[in-house]
Parts: structure tokens; sequence; C-alpha cells
């Protein structure tokens, strides 16, 4: 089964991308998940659906945050894909 991932569309040379990925790096790494960087400035249709939306978070289909991390949002929806995973979590904080 492969592990979740976490999507990141952005740019190269957005400020808000570089503060969404540096605020989410130590939610993926509690969880076990992997972020996917990807730069919707190499392929025209990701720009034409993105554009000046990013940096867009997208989780299992579904968009967590955009401009700005959501971190509750992002929690909530690791927790409810691996449930066992917040559980154990919360006892240890």
């Amino acid at each position: 089964m492969a592990r979740p991932a976490l999507t990141v569309y952005g740019r190269a040379w957005c400020h808000l991308c570089d503060d969404l990925r540096a605020e989410l790096a130590p939610i993926a790494a509690e969880f076990g998940v992997a972020i996917n960087v990807i730069d919707i400035d190499t392929d025209p249709a990701l720009e034409a659906v993105y554009n000046e939306l990013v940096p867009v978070l997208m989780f299992e289909g579904a968009e967590l945050s955009r401009y700005r991390l959501d971190a509750a949002r992002v929690r909530e929806a690791l927790n409810a894909y691996a449930p066992e995973h917040g559980s154990s979590h919360s006892k240890g904080g």
C-alpha cells in the first residue's frame, strides 16, 4: 500500500509557498507522511488551474489549505486518515 503524501502546488519564487512548506515540514514528519512539491510553472495545465491561488495544499484529493497553512485542518485530515497515529500522539503530548 502506498504511503500517503501531502502535495503542495506552488512556484519556485513564491514566498508564501516557502512559508507553507516550512510550517508543514514538522507536521508531515510527525505523521510520517511525505511532501510532494509541484512547481506549477513547469506545467501549463497546472498553471492554468492554480495560477495566483498558490500555494495550494492537497491530501488524498482534498484541498486543505490555500495561501497559508491551516495546521488544524491538516492535522484533522491526517488523523482521519490514520486515527491510530492521532490517538498515540495525543497520549504522548
